[in-house]
């Protein structure tokens, strides 16, 4: 091989390897403008209500029994004494049957150009507690007193609105905010918690309860289906729902006007312990907590798509190389490597123009000014690189289709290995179709390759 042509090689690879330097640093800064953007959803949450749980309600039953006679003497008079200690413990019940009903709207709040969605929720809560004589305990079990609570977990107070009336078998009572320690063990994490009083101990109990609830958070909310028999029906005006937990809709509508969804989940679908446990800060991130999940989502994350866009970079660079190689081989012109180069960073640049002008308008829009300015930019150079303005508007319809595959892939993530393939094929089988007369042994030769592909 003719050692200008093999030079000519060595120096495209090198060039190459060069342009991903600027490719890793977009990558990065697009990275940086992510996290910029979590930092603001946290601002805001903070200043308003993070991701909320609702877990319950449940019903916590604090009774004393007697335990068995102790035996004790006084190791100064010998005097032998019997007595009966009283324990206390927690009985957790969740309720027979539990129906929620709600809407959400979603509002922006933008801090500069980054922005996050609140959801305001306006729920209705209805059910019933049923608690067996004795508590359906032993009747072994001697029972001195039982007083029960009923608890509300949420992720964040600060998301409550108004101070609802919960009407317990037609009597308004208020919440109050979690005061009893011990309730911690039946439910973790912040709570809500309204004294039913002291119960009957051998006769059976029902609670009849409902209450409406205002709710504020940001992006996510859950709820863990904490009763035998759970019923739960949301609808939005957000029409990018993502539904998330272990429990999806049995029904449910997603189109231009919003979302509407329906969940039925019994008992035997859902452990009580682990979802009353759905609110517990050691347990957070687990996606096995059980819980239905509602994300009102960005279905345009700019930085996400960018991100993506970006890791495709070396692919263009590498079939624009290739096609000036072919084209030097083919028409006898060359092309020196600064000029490679220039166009190289021109090809980069327009990934650092759609992060940046995606900021302030729609992705679609800052897509087509950033490849129609790199498109128009590259031309313009070409014109007079190749020495018309043929070649350079052949070169520009060949960019126009890979940035045109680039977004379908953007946008049909699912389809991306398809696309990405039969790109590669496609390019291939034109090297191949276009090479196919070369004599690649007399490439060195003066006045070979011109007219024999």
């Amino acid at each position: 091989m003719d050692r200008k042509l093999l030079y000519k090689l060595l120096s495209i690879g090198l060039l190459t390897l060069l342009l991903m330097l600027p490719l890793f640093m977009i990558e990065d800064q697009i990275r940086g403008r992510s996290l910029r953007q979590d930092e603001v959803k946290e601002n805001i949450a903070r200043s308003a209500a993070g991701a909320q749980t609702l877990v319950g309600p449940v019903l916590a039953i604090r009774y004393r029994e007697r335990g068995a006679p102790e035996t004790r003497k006084d190791p100064d008079t010998g005097q032998i004494t019997t007595s009966r200690p009283i324990h206390e413990h927690l009985l957790t019940l969740p309720a027979k049957a539990l129906d929620i009903r709600g809407k959400a709207t979603v509002e922006r709040r933008s801090r500069g150009i980054y922005q996050a969605r609140l959801f305001h929720l306006d729920l209705s809560f209805a059910g019933n507690f049923q608690v067996p004589g004795h508590l359906g305990l032993s009747s072994q079990v001697e029972l001195v007193d039982a007083q029960a609570v009923l608890l509300l977990g949420l992720t964040d107070p600060r998301g409550v609105s108004n101070d609802p009336e919960v009407s317990i078998n037609g009597q308004i009572r208020r919440f109050e905010a979690a005061q009893d320690g011990l309730l911690e063990q039946t439910l973790p994490g912040k709570r809500l918690e309204l004294d039913l009083g002291s119960l009957p101990l051998d006769e059976a109990s029902r609670f009849d309860f409902s209450f409406p609830l205002k709710l504020t958070g940001t992006e996510e909310l859950a709820i863990a289906p904490s009763a035998e028999a759970n019923t739960i029906e949301l609808t939005s005006d957000w029409p990018h729902p993502s539904f998330q937990g272990r429990f999806l809709p049995r029904e449910r509508r997603v189109d231009g006007q919003g979302f509407a969804a329906r969940w039925e989940v019994s008992h035997l679908a859902r452990s009580l312990e682990a979802t009353l446990q759905a609110n517990d800060a050691r347990f957070a991130n687990d996606s096995r907590r059980e819980v239905l999940g509602i994300s009102f989502m960005d279905p345009v994350n700019v930085y996400l798509q960018a991100e993506r866009a970006v890791k495709y970079g070396s692919l263009f660079i590498v079939l624009t190389f290739a096609a000036f190689f072919l084209g030097e081989l083919l028409r006898r012109r060359p092309v020196h490597p600064m000029q490679y180069l220039l166009v190289g960073l021109a090809l980069a640049m327009f990934f650092l123009l759609l992060i940046a002008l995606s900021e302030h308008f729609s992705f679609l829009l800052a897509y087509l000014i950033s490849a129609a300015a790199c498109i128009g930019l590259i031309c313009t150079y070409l014109a007079g690189v190749l020495g018309g303005r043929r070649p350079a508007l052949a070169f520009g319809a060949g960019f126009t289709g890979l940035y045109g595959v680039l977004y379908g892939v953007l946008q049909s993530e699912d389809n991306s290995l398809l696309m990405g393939s039969l790109l590669l094929f496609i390019a291939l089988g034109a090297i191949m179709l276009s090479t196919r007369r070369l004599n690649w042994y007399r490439l060195g030769e003066p006045g070979h390759g011109e007219g024999e592909a």
